[in-house]
């Protein structure tokens, strides 16, 4: 039987992120055709179950699912909401994306503005970018002392048992993806005049500081990686396999919870002849 995508990509006990390679495949599809493919059947049983998730919500059920999406710029936070979470009803999702906090938003704890963003019962919530954002850049450009940044990680634990202890599955994905990749479609932006806008000068500079990126992200996940709220590594080179590995990890994550319909609250067989009885002769 071959590995999962959870146990795969799951981020070791001793993680080097340079040790995992961003171009990897090591499972799955090894090549663009086959991901298709698979895809294809991945969302057959995501829209499946996402659609029992809410219909057990309807029913009174309190489980949701969380997934949460961080990584360097262009790593493709975007086209796994667009290729993954585009799988299932979007009547059942719930996205939200946390950029640079307005002046509101500072001025309260840094898990304010994130409370109002977790995903109702029912609800598959997405997160591009998160709050892992005030351990990652508040820490790099040096946005609040170290003292401060390193105590959001024990705050972060407790936050995501909280959510894990209503009923919230939470999964988090680190888009990994090499500086060679992100400089093509950094390029790619500048040469394609619908996708130009996106391009952001800034970028650079949050690309000049790389290692310290890849540092603070090494101790963010080390930090924070719980059985109840894992963190996964995902090869992010290849948009194709960045896609179908997410897409197997809410799979595997949704059938493993298992959600059901509720039962009927009436009578199906006098509802049925009611149904019958009102149709003109």
């Amino acid at each position: 039987m071959g590995s999962s995508a959870r146990s795969t990509f799951r981020v070791p006990a001793e993680l080097d992120l340079a040790a995992i390679d961003p171009r990897g495949r090591p499972i799955g599809p090894q090549d663009k055709a086959e991901a298709a493919e698979r895809m294809s059947e991945l969302g057959d049983v995501l829209d499946g179950h996402q659609e029992a998730l809410y219909a057990e919500a309807v029913g009174g059920g309190t489980r949701a699912v969380l997934l949460v999406l961080q990584g360097m710029d262009t790593s493709g936070k975007g086209g796994v909401i667009r290729h993954v979470a585009g799988l299932v009803n979007p009547q059942g999702l719930m996205i939200s994306s946390f950029k640079k906090p307005t002046a509101e938003e500072r001025a309260h704890h840094f898990l304010w503005r994130v409370h109002p963003k977790v995903p109702a019962p029912g609800q598959i919530g997405v997160f591009d970018r998160s709050h892992y954002e005030d351990v990652l850049i508040a820490r790099v450009d040096a946005l609040v002392p170290e003292e401060v940044w390193r105590g959001r990680y024990a705050e972060i634990v407790a936050f995501e048992s909280e959510l894990a202890a209503r009923g919230v599955t939470i999964v988090k994905c680190m888009l990994h993806l090499s500086p060679a990749e992100q400089a093509e479609r950094l390029i790619a932006r500048l040469d394609d005049p619908a996708k130009v806008w996106k391009y952001n000068t800034a970028d650079l500079d949050s690309r000049a500081k790389w290692p310290a990126y890849q540092q603070a992200y090494t101790d963010a996940l080390t930090a924070t990686d719980s059985d109840t709220a894992p963190w996964f590594v995902i090869p992010a080179d290849r948009k194709w396999y960045r896609n179908w590995a997410i897409a197997s990890l809410l799979a595997e994550t949704l059938t493993e919870l298992d959600p059901r319909f509720p039962p009927a609250t009436v009578d199906v067989e006098a509802e049925r002849a009611r149904i019958r009885a009102s149709v003109p002769a």
